[in-house]
């Protein structure tokens, strides 16, 4: 078959078979099947037990025989399962009917038996497992199609990286994934911890505008250099950004220091009192703000990266998605051109007051899905700093504003202001109203783009769960109008587009 590769390898025991499976489903998602083939005794359970309860991160899941029921399901894993069994069904038609094409949709599907099926039924992301073998001994030869050819390749590369770092036997699970390429896994050996960072260069085709990608418009990173040079410096400096041990910039491959603490997030969410970690947060602000930052810093291995600019054009773009994106969701009819050029205008004549004296390394993502408690740590090294790649140069204010107005946790306005001003205080004497301009017209810039973000995710890529944040976010866009150098968005807002002033009162 074209296009597919074959392998084998021989497990010696229950446990290699069992590691075997917990190593593909570091590679599980979406729309991926794995085909079990073997006669009874062969082995097929022992894998796909050990792949869901890889999945589930629970090694004591009860994962029942789907013998009887042909089909179980795990809809509540980091990726939804389906674990089927069609031995006593025979023939295909009996198969179609169990739906196992439908469910691929958000399904990753485990096939015991899949000669049971039409051979096309399952599409072309298929990876073919026929075990054999006696006692505890199994040979398994491998065949994946689609994109699984793909996947096994990257699997061999990070084994490849491991076994050069002096980790070929290091234990690897998985820990995070995104939309991008980006994604990570847990590496233990000898009882340490490190991060697997794996981000592989991602190429975005798609033009945009000028000749260039959303990505490239708006500065995002499309490769591993930035993290390790943004790491470094931050690092030399003595903030908690982690350390980089091992990397290999060319196959997008590092190995990085395991920041061991809590996410803002998760302490948020818990209910526990902020004001400790987010004042240390603010403070690691207020010091990189009385810094000089370079535009270039060293990646390591000779290499250099520059940093970019958030420019106009950047910032502009961005903003660009609320006509684009969550105006047509709001009247079910694409922006009129008019209203597009008015909505430009107005933020022309904005964000040029916005503009540092000096520009500043900005991290972006300074907010609570990205930092890190580390109490046991001393000073402004008890915020650990991760996801620094798309840091550029701009204003100090934007960090603050992705602060203080987290889109994902609400934040009171008491504290907010408490917070604000024990920014003002810990950097200083300096021109707080130009800052405090700065932080609403920013603060209504990134407000705006998030509106239209959290829109395009739902409706472009069905990731609808983000919606929920858009009441929060339009009432920092609104309390970010109140400052008087934002009374022409403001009255552009309520002249155009007076249901987002509403939104931000539900």
């Amino acid at each position: 078959m074209t296009g597919f590769v074959v392998s084998e390898v021989r497990l010696p025991s229950v446990d290699a078979t069992e590691h075997f499976a917990r190593q593909l489903s570091l590679w599980v998602r979406p729309g991926l099947v794995i085909a079990l083939q073997g006669d009874l005794g062969a082995g097929k359970s022992t894998i796909a037990r050990a792949f869901i309860r890889s999945v589930a991160n629970d090694p004591a899941l009860d994962v029942p025989s789907p013998t009887f029921s042909l089909v179980q399901t795990y809809d509540e894993l980091r990726v939804p399962l389906v674990h089927a069994d069609l031995y006593r069904l025979s023939g295909a038609d009996e198969a179609e009917a169990l739906g196992l094409a439908d469910l691929l949709a958000d399904h990753a599907v485990l096939v015991e038996w899949p000669e049971r099926l039409d051979g096309r039924a399952l599409g072309p992301d298929v990876l073919t497992l026929a075990i054999s073998g006696s006692g505890e001994q199994r040979v398994i030869k491998i065949t994946a199609g689609g994109r699984w050819h793909q996947l096994l390749g990257r699997d061999h590369d990070i084994e490849t990286f491991l076994t050069r770092a002096g980790l070929a036997d290091a234990d690897r699970s998985f820990l995070l994934g995104d939309a991008s390429t980006r994604r990570y896994e847990r590496i233990t050996a000898s009882g340490r911890t490190t991060l697997l960072m794996d981000m592989p260069h991602r190429s975005d085709h798609m033009v945009i505008r000028h000749g260039k990608s959303y990505s490239a418009l708006v500065h995002l990173a499309d490769h591993i250099l930035p993290v390790l040079a943004i790491n470094r410096h931050l690092h030399e400096l003595g903030y908690s950004a982690a350390e980089i041990y091992h990397a290999d910039a060319e196959s997008g491959l590092a190995l990085i220091e395991w920041l061991d603490g809590e996410l803002h997030g998760d302490l948020m969410r818990a209910g526990r009192d902020i004001l400790p970690f987010m004042r240390n947060a603010v403070e690691v602000l207020a010091d990189m703000a009385k810094r000089d930052w370079p535009r270039e810093a060293a990646a390591g291995s000779g290499q250099v990266y520059r940093v970019p600019d958030f420019d106009l054009d950047a910032m502009l773009f961005e903003v660009d998605l609320m006509p684009s994106w969550f105006w047509p969701k709001m009247f079910g009819a694409p922006a009129p051109q008019a209203i597009t050029s008015s909505f430009e205008m107005v933020w022309r004549e904005l964000l040029p007051l916005a503009a540092p004296e000096r520009p500043y390394w900005v991290m972006r993502d300074f907010h609570s899905p990205n930092l890190i408690w580390l109490p046991d740590r001393e000073g402004l090294r008890r915020t650990g700093v991760i996801d620094t790649q798309d840091a550029v140069m701009g204003h100090p204010a934007y960090d603050l504003v992705s602060l203080l107005q987290d889109a994902r946790v609400d934040i009171s306005p008491e504290i907010q202001h408490q917070l604000y001003q024990h920014y003002l205080i810990a950097r200083g004497d300096f021109d707080s109203d130009a800052f405090a301009r700065a932080y609403a017209i920013l603060g209504a810039q990134r407000a705006t783009r998030l509106l239209g973000t959290f829109t395009r995710l739902s409706v472009r890529d069905g990731k609808h769960h983000y919606l929920q944040h858009r009441p929060r976010v339009a009432r920092y866009l609104a309390q970010n109008l109140v400052h008087p150098a934002l009374a022409p968005l403001k009255r552009w807002y309520e002249t155009n587009a007076p249901q987002v002033l509403e939104l931000a009162r539900s």
